[in-house]
């Protein structure tokens, strides 16, 4: 299995500042794998040495940047994401661990993005941010360091999550697009095989928003969705649409028990 071409992965051991990263995790019932295996894995010595050296890990100019908008003052409110999080080491601990949630007011889940839009509404009274504006990714990607070594796990008992868990495992396995594929077909039946100069992971997004080297920048969960439907040839989805975010739920939760690894980096 490729995740031995690089060593074994019962041997492997990534930290970061401090924090143990589990690179592995028995799978959840009902999943189709037995043992879960994070990307950082998959990846070439070199890669994985950047995501384990904060200093030199890349995406970590998105987390300083997030760091800095933390207390940026924006909206007719006058008040700041510290206004009310004044100390987001603590009060952001486990946030990204648990996301996507349930959002009763608009009865269907939210990610750590929309969560962030609605509070700059709602909160603040500023304009929600544009997807993928580098504000957006590089909060969410702030947000989300803060839960560094955090287990994923989803609350699917919230509202009508097992609906949209159900509604993101039929995308997940439904073949789509010019080329006719589906993300299990890469993901599962090929996991571990090389797909172009890259090998193919299970598809955790325990790592996202990810520094991918291809394009010097942090991607978002939904931009890489958008990618792989794209190189399908199907028709291009909407960011944050119901669909995608059915999928977000599903594919989070394919990776429960997996540390937070944000922000990881990937080719």
């Amino acid at each position: 299995m490729l995740v031995t071409a690089y060593g074994d992965p019962a041997e492997a051991e990534l930290s970061i500042d401090g924090e143990k990263i589990a690179v592995t995790a028995a799978a959840p019932e009902g999943h189709p794998f037995d043992t879960l295996y994070s990307g950082w894995l998959y990846r070439e010595p070199e890669t994985r040495a950047l995501e384990e050296d904060s200093f030199e890990n890349p995406g970590m100019f998105g987390v300083e940047q997030g760091a800095e908008l933390w207390s940026v003052v924006e909206g007719s409110a006058g008040k700041s994401c510290e206004s009310c999080h004044a100390n987001p080491e603590e009060d952001m601990k486990g946030v990204g661990a648990s996301y996507p949630k349930w959002d009763a007011d608009s009865k269907r889940p939210i990610n750590i993005e929309l969560q962030i839009d609605k509070c700059r509404e709602e909160n603040m009274g500023a304009e929600p941010y544009k997807f993928d504006a580098p504000q957006q990714k590089a909060l969410t990607a702030f947000i989300k360091h803060q839960s560094l070594g955090m287990p994923v796990k989803l609350d699917l008992s919230e509202g009508e999550m097992q609906k949209w868990w159900d509604q993101g495992k039929e995308m997940y396995y439904t073949r789509t697009g010019q080329l006719n594929l589906s993300c299990s077909n890469c993901h599962e039946d090929h996991s571990g095989n090389m797909i172009r100069a890259d090998h193919l992971s299970q598809g955790q997004v325990n790592g996202f928003p990810t520094y991918r080297l291809k394009q010097s920048a942090l991607v978002s969960v939904h931009n890489r969705f958008r990618g792989c439907i794209r190189d399908t040839r199907a028709e291009f989805p909407k960011a944050f649409s119901d669909d995608l975010m059915a999928l977000e739920t599903y594919v989070t939760w394919r990776g429960s028990g997996l540390s937070v690894e944000t922000p990881a980096v990937r080719q």
